[in-house]
Parts: C-alpha cells; sequence; structure tokens
C-alpha cells in the first residue's frame, strides 16, 4: 500500500501561501476561504508567526513540560488572561480531538460520574473517546464499540437538554456554532440553559470552540457573545496559525481532582511560540471584530444575491466568518467548480452546505469575489 492512504488527495499539489492566497506548483493562485477547516486565521506565512517560530527553533525545539521555559509560560499566561470567566487553568496539546478527550477525563474524574451528553450533528473528534461524542454514524462505524455513557439530544432542544442531565452526569458538551453539523449557532438561550442545567446537577459544560475560537465568529469566543462561561473550553485549529497545537481551558473545581493525564509533546516550545504570535496579532488587530463585519457583510451580500437571481440556495447563516451556504444540489461539485473555473478553495459540510471559514484577514474584495464566483456556479 502506498504512502498517504488516509486522505484522498485533490489534483491540486500546494507549493507555497500567503495572507488569504494559496499557490500551486503550476503558480496558479487560489483564494482560500476555507483556512484548511479554519487553521489559518491570520493567513498564510505570516510574518510576525515566521519570526516567532524561526527565532523559537533556533533557541529550544523540545522540552517536556515537566520542565518550564519561558514560552510556554507566556502561552499559559496569555491564555488564562483572554478566557472567558475565571478559565484560568490550562492543558496544552496538539489538536482538538486530544483537547476534548482531557475534557471528557477531567469531568469523569473530577465529578465522579461517567455520563456524557453530546448532541446531534456534532463533531468533537477522530480518537476513540472523542468520536464516541460525535454524531455521525459513518465516522464512528468501523471502530464501534466506542466508549460508553454517551447519550444524544437534539441540538436547541432545551426541554430535551433538561431532561438528559441528571446526577450521574459528568459533563454536557456543545459547540456554541455546529461546523461539521452544517453551521448552525445555538440561541444565547439555549447556552444560558445549558449553564443553569449542568449546575443545578454539578455537571461540566464544555464548549468545544475548535472551530469557534481564535475571533472566528466575532468575538475571541463564541460563547462571549452570549455571556455565559463553561466550565472547560476546548480549542486549537487557529491556536498557532497552521503548526499543532490544541488546549482545554479548565475552572478551579475540575483541576483538584483530575486524575493522571499527560502527553509527550504537551506545550512544545516551537507551537507555542507560534500561538503566542498568534493570540498578539488578534487582540492587536481587532482580527475577531473585523470577522464580525465581513462576516455579516459577505453573508448579506450572498443572500441579496441569491435573491436577485433566484438561485438555489436554501439557507444562508453562521456568525462572523464561520458562515453555512445550504444549496439545493450537491456541495461537493458546487466546490470543484468554484476550485477549477473560479481558483476558490471552499469546504462542504454535510452533502449540502458550503462552509467558508476564510482567514481572518479577508476583506470586502475577497468576499465580492466569492460572491460573485458562486452566483456564477449555481446559475
Amino acid at each position: 500500500m502506498s504512502g498517504g492512504f488516509v486522505f484522498n488527495e485533490k489534483p491540486i499539489q500546494i507549493e507555497s501561501g500567503e495572507g488569504p492566497y494559496l499557490y500551486a506548483d503550476d503558480g496558479t493562485e487560489y483564494l482560500d476561504m476555507g483556512a484548511n477547516y479554519a487553521v489559518t486565521p491570520l493567513g498564510h506565512s505570516h510574518p510576525k508567526v515566521t519570526e516567532a517560530i524561526q527565532q523559537q527553533a533556533e533557541k529550544l525545539t523540545y522540552v517536556q513540560a515537566s520542565y518550564p521555559v519561558e514560552v510556554r509560560t507566556e502561552l499559559y499566561e496569555k491564555l488564562a488572561a483572554l478566557a472567558p470567566g475565571d478559565l484560568e487553568n490550562v492543558w496544552l496539546c496538539n489538536s482538538g480531538t486530544e483537547a476534548n478527550e482531557a475534557a471528557m477525563k477531567f469531568a469523569r474524574a473530577s465529578t465522579g460520574n461517567s455520563k456524557i451528553v453530546a448532541t446531534k450533528r456534532s463533531f468533537h473528534g477522530r480518537t476513540m473517546g472523542a468520536l464516541a461524542m460525535t454524531w455521525k454514524q459513518k465516522y464512528k462505524a468501523p471502530y464501534e464499540p466506542l466508549a460508553g455513557d454517551i447519550e444524544f439530544v437534539t441540538y436547541g432542544d432545551s426541554e430535551e437538554l433538561a431532561d438528559a442531565v441528571d446526577d450521574e452526569t459528568a459533563a454536557v458538551f456543545l459547540e456554541p456554532v455546529q461546523g461539521e453539523g452544517g453551521i448552525h449557532p445555538a440561541t444565547v438561550e439555549y447556552l444560558e440553559h445549558a449553564r443553569d442545567v449542568t449546575e443545578d446537577a454539578g455537571a461540566a459544560l464544555v464548549f468545544d470552540e475548535i472551530q469557534t475560537g481564535m475571533g472566528r465568529t466575532g468575538t475571541l469566543w463564541a460563547c462571549e457573545q452570549a455571556g455565559v462561561v463553561p466550565d472547560m473550553l476546548t480549542t486549537a485549529k487557529g491556536i498557532a496559525n497552521g503548526l499543532p497545537m490544541g488546549a482545554t481551558l479548565c475552572a478551579d473545581w475540575l483541576t483538584e481532582d483530575f486524575g493522571d493525564h499527560g502527553s509527550t509533546f504537551s506545550g512544545g516550545p516551537v507551537p507555542c511560540a507560534a500561538a503566542n504570535a498568534t493570540l498578539d496579532v488578534l487582540v492587536e488587530e481587532d482580527l475577531p471584530g473585523h470577522a464580525g463585519d465581513l462576516g455579516s457583510y459577505l453573508m448579506e451580500n450572498i443572500q441579496a444575491a441569491s435573491e436577485e437571481h433566484d438561485l438555489p440556495v436554501r439557507d444562508v447563516r453562521g456568525q462572523g466568518l464561520m458562515v453555512g451556504i445550504e444549496v439545493k444540489r450537491g456541495a461537493n461539485r458546487l466546490l470543484k467548480h468554484l476550485a477549477l473555473n473560479h481558483g476558490i478553495l471552499a469546504l462542504p459540510a454535510g452533502r449540502s452546505v458550503l462552509r467558508l471559514l476564510p482567514p481572518l484577514v479577508v476583506d470586502e474584495s475577497h468576499a465580492d469575489r466569492m460572491t460573485d464566483a458562486l452566483t456564477e456556479v449555481l446559475q
């Protein structure tokens, strides 16, 4: 069997990237409207991130997390300061699925309970524990049996959530905006209700902000818009602008008896340097605010074009630069046309939703190009 058998490789060989653009080996320029699943919020090869990586690599590439190093301590402090509420305890890892695995373990150890409540259409990762909390059966079927005691409820249904959370519940896992599930934002009332029922039951409320975090929805964390502080928040994807990094942010009560957890590459110095630079740029340039404004502009333009040209669009929804366009025809076919005929790379979210997660540095000209290309393809 040849190497790379896990991924179905696309017929475009990428050679370099800069800002919101990727360049193929034949020189073709592509506007990256997916940021490779929200992984590069500052765009590709951002100079401040590149400089931070180079400087740290010259000094120290790796030391285990038992030995304090300045760059890791700086990231601990930065994440604690930027976290919603009092989530000042930081566990660093390498990916979103690891961050969610840690959150599962911390919740079960701290509460003494095993039951996890997750939602239909959820996606929390591909390792065995996080996969058990993921809804879509096609991801899970080949690997069952998975971790048990997981109950799924309808996303957005407060009554069903209240019925599921009881005194045997360790945690409720929610995405403030479902990503893989089709770009579905939760209402403020639903997140507030989740906060109330978990507090009443003594369970942990976990917000999976792996895709929604890093300013994508208009604030650094999506939950800030609802004014709801969870007991744990998981983040990854864009945190180090392309380097492997994830984090689980925890309230104090979850750090008192969290069991025995670890990871060889927890908080590697080079990814930490990239994450520090990424967070600095996001805050200093107010890219979350820009994402909120430009996301509204993009969604309004697509909706207006859909109405003007009677396009086969069922819905345009999202928050900030996390946008879902539900169409009446297959999303994958649209993606192929956008890439090959318009030089735009985007993402699916199921069979009928086109997902846009561009770098937060895109501007109105990029939004206009996306709208025009989508209009032409759908016509």
